[in-house]
């Protein structure tokens, strides 16, 4: 099972919360699909670029290291041809911190986007765009 970090202690001894570092992943990955320009998750450097990942494991291409109260996370993307990359890692990095933040109240450190590769549009679409004018 995926390891736990304790995030806080209530004052009034209810308890703790643990969040699993699986959780922070998934809720990275959902936040950098939601920007335009990222065609995808890469494996990270294990997988190499051969493995884009489509919405069915939001966690594939992200690793985070989770403290008591903080949290570091490391993107691997392929982004879409013709994009401007740093506004697309830019985006990437401001929606994941945004979303661990509001979702978890870890504080995001860093949040490393790495490109692994580019995502070129398909032959077919091009062939069928022709067609239809």
């Amino acid at each position: 099972m995926a390891e736990e970090k304790e995030l806080m202690r209530t004052e009034k001894g209810l308890g703790s919360i643990k969040i699993a570092d699986e959780v922070v992943s998934i809720i990275a990955g959902l936040a950098a699909t939601e920007i335009e320009g990222i065609a995808g998750m890469s494996g990270g450097l294990v997988g190499g670029i051969a493995e884009m990942l489509g919405r069915k494991n939001f966690s594939k291409g992200v690793n985070v290291e989770v403290g008591e109260r903080e949290a570091a996370i490391d993107l691997y993307v392929i982004v879409k041809y013709g994009v401007r990359i740093p506004d697309v890692a830019l985006a990437a990095q401001e929606n994941i911190k945004r979303a661990i933040e509001t979702m978890t109240g870890l504080s995001v450190v860093e949040v490393n986007v790495h490109v692994q590769g580019v995502n070129f549009p398909e032959e077919e679409e091009k062939n069928d765009e022709v067609r239809v004018h």
